[in-house]
């Protein structure tokens, strides 16, 4: 089972957002305004350190996670879906009116 997934509504509107703007990642934020979403910025946007570490990716765009982060989501498979309004003015989405979340099922071992 893969650790991130997307919607089939997300994917389409990640494979929108490729199209202008090119190589995408995802952040997974802890933010105090927006809670925790996953913010898709361009490639080269956003300063990865040394605590971030990829955990999936979802056509071709990497997921990227906070080692502080990862214990509280290690039994969970992130799922990436897509809502109508601006949740996080960061991400690109924002742009089309639109809004990544996040849901999660529970990881079972294989």
């Amino acid at each position: 089972m893969k650790k991130v997934i997307a919607t089939e509504s997300a994917q389409a509107l990640i494979k929108q957002l490729q199209a202008p703007h090119g190589h995408l990642v995802f952040i997974h934020s802890e933010g105090c305004c927006d809670g925790t979403s996953p913010i898709c910025m361009t490639a080269g946007d956003f300063y990865l350190g040394s605590q971030d570490k990829q955990i999936g990716e979802v056509i071709d765009v990497p997921y990227y996670m906070h080692n502080s982060n990862f214990a509280y989501w290690e039994h969970m498979q992130i799922v990436i879906d897509v809502i109508d309004g601006i949740g996080n003015s960061f991400s690109l989405e924002s742009l089309k009116d639109k809004s990544f979340i996040i849901r999660s099922n529970k990881l079972i071992a294989e």
